[in-house]
């Protein structure tokens, strides 16, 4: 599991937003607004996509 720090990450549309873009990259994931983060449970593959992806919506995404 890679933990990724989303500081964009504000409201729960932010949290929506994220969870279909990676649920549309089949990326098993788990999400928390509180923290501020996002788990992904991949490959290092699956965690470069993910940081690709959520920077191409205006979301920087750091491996904690």
């Amino acid at each position: 599991m890679t933990t990724l720090n989303i500081q964009e990450m504000k409201c729960n549309h932010c949290v929506q937003r994220i969870n279909s873009l990676l649920d549309e990259l089949n990326i098993k994931h788990s999400t928390s607004l509180d923290h501020k983060t996002v788990t992904i449970e991949g490959t290092k593959e699956d965690v470069n996509k993910a940081i690709e992806e959520l920077d191409d919506i205006g979301f920087t995404a750091t491996i904690a």
